[in-house]
């Protein structure tokens, strides 16, 4: 009895634990897919997580989220029901009549000869395919033709059935067939649905398909488009990537801009949204087995109100430069592009970063072609991401090097002669003699700077040598990362290892004299980025304190309610500047302004607020019209904002002070108008 009992018992506690196994694998382990009940059906769909908002410092909602529909289709639902078949062919017709591209990741071409499109897609959808493959005992190098065949057999597809037709629903039915056997969620057929379309696709009643709600991008300004960045789906690349932080697939992520810069952030949690069906695809039971959690949203440094001014500031110049150019020449014409920055001089927030010409994120994918084609690349970001030779501003730069170093003092002067004539084989003229056959006769630094004689800095630079430049350059910033959080050109400065960096014949590897006198005043090999030029400025400001520029003021949790994080100013160098040097330059960059003869007087001269600033012409080595630099900073006595302006071919760079004159209003709540294109380096 004691034996025949503990063999009962062990049998009992066997089929016991056996159920409770089955019991647990149902409704714990996998309950994706699980019966839930007689003639139900429970699956789980992935809920996207609304994305962070991004604001600009003033709290303006810049990109938000607007509701949306997506459809899905259940399985269970569609081949309970009477014709499966016909009633997915009914949907991809309307499909293709509604223009519609639908999601359907079957890697064969929708139309013969069939061939594989395996390349288009990334390693992890090839890896279903292959499971798709081997579940239904196919070969792995079986042809698309034949693999077409195979699945019509499979799924039964009627032999009367257009070419058209029939790739369509195949589509389908492999994307439903996937959700057999793999852990990929419910099948969503389209994303953000129109209402007119949705109304139309759900007129047809198929079996299993319903409606979900969700939320998509929407842009709330059609300013600070290269900033502001765009969303879209992943790359096979992107995937490789985003997919060990818990990404979904199918999940829109940032592509460039501060979408991108802070995708994490900005991208939030998925939920799960558990739903039980009846055999007709009514829903039983519906509730989230995990909440969606919001991403958290970003406050930005820039000031969308400002953003605006400056935009529509470069656009206008550049308009009416293309329109009337500058001078008897007519220079300008051939304007082509443009880019300012505008910076908080005492922290490195980017105020505004304008590029011209520019796009607009809400109509972006409807556009895209004629973006693509126009010659003058609007969607390039010139302010970050071009390089240019600065000019005459970098003046700044080599009056610190000579002062510190002792090589000249504020009274010495050098006599302009037009023609440095110290080389044989290299000499340049002063750009005054060249547009007037006069020069600036005996000048010292301060002078210099005020009415840009390129005389003076030949000879200085050539004093001071290539190496003292190099450095005073490199701690303002020019050629040095600025360390903002979006994409950005390094540029370069003119230095015997940039040569060597940039030509591969020997030939034009030298670093010349003729090199260093012309890195004096900013040409040679000299590159940098409206951005740099800013950064560059704001240090001049600061006295050698170099901040690190940054697009970033807070984060913010979704529901605004809790500070994530703060940004601070950072000091990302500091140089040391004489007393000598620093009221030199500052004095000729006041002069240039307020004195008559001064570089940037015919547009800045008579503004209320004492502004610093220095005017810039460099020539590019192509053909047209040279590009046009301008660096300011205002209050004079009180550093507050820096801006940095260049125009491609924008002839002069002291016409640009039109458009400081225009931001600067905005910065200080003044009106004022001095729109006339004047010739600079004239003599008054």
């Amino acid at each position: 009895m004691k034996l025949r009992l503990g063999l009962f018992v062990s049998l009992f506690a066997l089929l016991l634990g056996v159920y409770v196994y089955r019991l647990i694998q149902l409704q714990v382990v996998s309950p994706r897919k699980s019966a839930s009940g007689a003639g139900t059906y429970t699956y789980d769909t992935r809920v996207t997580a609304a994305r962070g908002e991004i604001l600009d410092r003033n709290g303006n909602v810049l990109i938000s989220n607007r509701a949306s529909y997506n459809l899905i289709i259940s399985g269970y639902a569609l081949f309970n029901s009477d014709s499966p078949n016909e009633s997915l062919r009914q949907l991809v017709r309307l499909c293709r009549e509604l223009e519609i591209d639908y999601t359907d990741h079957l890697p064969v071409t929708r139309g013969k000869p069939y061939e594989y499109e395996t390349a288009s897609y990334s390693d992890s959808w090839n890896n279903y395919f292959r499971s798709f493959l081997r579940q239904n005992d196919w070969d792995a190098d079986v042809s698309a033709a034949q693999l077409i065949k195979l699945m019509r057999s499979r799924f039964r597809i009627p032999n009367d059935w257009s070419d058209e037709d029939v790739r369509g629903v195949l589509g389908l039915r492999y994307e439903l067939d996937l959700r057999n056997y793999t852990n990929l969620p419910t099948y969503t057929l389209l994303s953000d649905v129109d209402a007119a379309r949705l109304a139309e696709l759900m007129e047809l009643n198929t079996p299993g398909m319903q409606v979900q709600a969700s939320t998509v991008r929407e842009y709330n300004t059609s300013y600070a488009a290269h900033i502001l960045g765009r969303t879209a789906a992943m790359s096979p690349e992107e995937w490789e990537v985003y997919r060990e932080k818990g990404y979904a697939m199918d999940a829109f992520v940032g592509k460039d801009g501060l979408e991108r810069a802070f995708e994490e952030q900005l991208h939030g949690t998925d939920g799960i949204l558990r739903t039980t069906l009846d055999r007709e695809g009514n829903i039983v039971s519906q509730y989230y087995a995990v909440e969606p959690k919001a991403g958290s949203n970003v406050e930005t440094t820039l000031d969308i109100s400002l953003q605006r001014t400056t935009e529509e500031a470069l656009e206008s110049f550049i308009l009416k430069l293309r329109e009337t150019g500058v001078g008897a020449k007519e220079e300008g014409k051939d304007a082509e592009g443009g880019a300012v920055v505008v910076l908080d001089i005492k922290t490195g927030a980017v105020l505004a970063s304008a590029s011209y010409p520019t796009f607009n994120l809400s109509t972006f994918s409807r556009d895209y072609a004629d973006l693509v084609q126009d010659k003058y690349a609007p969607m390039f970001n010139r302010a970050l991401m071009q390089a240019y030779p600065p000019g005459s501003i970098y003046k700044m730069s080599t009056s610190i090097a000579a002062l510190n170093n002792g090589v000249i003092s504020p009274r010495t002067t050098v006599e302009d002669r037009g023609i440095y004539d110290y080389y044989e084989d290299f000499q340049p003229a002063c750009y005054l003699y060249t547009s007037s056959r006069q020069t600036h006769g005996i000048i010292n630094c301060a002078q210099a700077l005020t009415v840009s004689c390129n005389y003076f800095f030949y000879e200085v630079g050539r004093l001071t040598g290539w190496q003292k430049m190099d450095e005073v350059a490199k701690a303002l910033g020019l050629g040095e990362a600025t360390g903002v959080e979006l994409s950005e050109t390094r540029g370069w400065r003119a230095n015997p290892e940039t040569k060597r960096t940039l030509y591969s014949d020997p030939a034009y590897q030298a670093f010349t004299d003729g090199d260093i006198i012309a890195m004096a005043i900013g040409q040679s090999e000299n590159r940098f980025s409206p951005l740099q030029m800013a950064v560059y400025t704001a240090a001049l400001a600061n006295r050698g304190v170099r901040y690190k520029a940054t697009l970033l003021n807070r984060i913010i949790s979704a529901d605004y309610q809790e500070l994530l994080y703060e940004m601070k100013p950072v000091v990302a160098s500091r140089l040391e500047i004489s007393d000598d040097a620093y009221a030199t330059y500052t004095e000729g960059m006041r002069q240039a302004v307020a004195a008559p003869n001064g570089t940037a007087n015919k547009t800045l001269g008579s503004y209320p607020v004492p502004v610093c600033a220095k005017t810039g012409t460099a020539e590019h080595g192509a053909a047209g019209s040279d590009h046009a630099s301008l660096v300011c900073y205002a209050p004079a006595d009180d550093p507050q904002i820096a801006i940095a302006i260049y125009v491609e071919k924008g002839a002069q760079g002291g016409n640009l002070g039109s458009i400081a004159r225009t931001i600067f209003d905005a910065c200080f709540a003044t009106s004022t108008e001095n729109d006339t294109l004047t010739p600079e380096n004239a003599l008054n």
